[in-house]
């Protein structure tokens, strides 16, 4: 299992196998002894202890135990999959369908007050309908090659529009112009959805920008991410779905999103790019 790019996610590996290094020195073990004791190279011990090598639940319950501290292992098995989560490959997160994975991120838009999105490709999920989600998903289903639930995956998506309409939270929308021009379905399931966004941005607590093609480019267009108040990222990769907690790199998100909304128009100037975009589908 290759090592997670995300800084974040190294950074956690990195804590759970310094304190595992830590166990193993207060046992009065060497890497050869522990080694020993595990039956396992003293390769993999020191894989493990300098983060090379992500251990497995049964890997950290085998460490504390031979280190007298089989207690510790909860807690450490709890941190390690946490760290785990940070960076999942979408063929793992969607083995079983896509619809675990859509319903993954309600608990944390309920919980989150300052919702800020921005999207270089794809109208933001929580703004899709449903037969331009439905041909979204079902082309990401076929290019995975996972379990095909569309249908049910498509209603779990939908759920997220309530959260435009419930509490006292505010959306922060961008959008570069090219998401208004890709045809993701039918004209019928574009026109549609464009006309949805003109819907949507009447709505009291939602602001949505779109960055024209002619924009001076002060930041370059970007993966699709979600920041979620001040405390946590989601980014999405071609290959992966990154979580990112760390203060220093939510951060470099949350500036960059600041410099991508000021590129961006509002209001009539905003309505009039979409209202162009379903003009070119006739």
């Amino acid at each position: 299992m290759p090592l997670s790019p995300s800084s974040s996610a190294q950074s956690a590996r990195e804590t759970i196998a310094a304190r595992l290094k830590e166990l193993r020195r207060d046992a009065g073990l060497s890497g050869h002894g522990l080694a020993l004791l595990l039956g396992w190279s003293e390769s993999k011990v020191s894989r493990i202890a300098n983060a090379r090598t992500p251990p497995s639940d049964a890997d950290i319950r085998a460490w504390c135990e031979a280190c007298g501290v089989a207690h510790l292992a909860v807690d450490l098995v709890a941190a390690n999959r946490q760290a785990d989560e940070m960076y999942v490959e979408w063929k793992r997160l969607h083995r079983t369908g896509m619809k675990h994975a859509q319903g993954a991120v309600l608990p944390v838009l309920d919980r989150s007050r300052q919702i800020r999105v921005y999207c270089s490709n794809v109208v933001p999920g929580m703004l899709q309908r449903r037969e331009y989600a439905r041909s979204l998903m079902a082309t990401i289903t076929d290019f995975q090659q996972t379990p095909d639930d569309v249908e049910a995956a498509v209603e779990s998506r939908l759920q997220r529009s309530r959260f435009l309409h419930e509490g006292h939270r505010t959306f922060a929308l961008v959008v570069e112009e090219t998401v208004l021009r890709y045809p993701i379905g039918s004209p019928a399931a574009m026109e549609d959805q464009l006309r949805y966004l003109l819907e949507v941005m009447g709505a009291t607590r939602v602001s949505l920008g779109v960055i024209p093609f002619a924009a001076p480019r002060r930041m370059w267009p970007l993966e699709a991410f979600s920041i979620f108040d001040d405390r946590q990222v989601n980014a999405e990769l071609l290959s992966a779905a990154v979580t990112i907690t760390a203060p220093g790199e939510t951060a470099i998100y949350a500036r960059a999103f600041k410099v991508l909304a000021s590129m961006a128009v509002y209001g009539p100037r905003a309505r009039r790019l979409i209202e162009e975009a379903i003009a070119s589908l006739r």
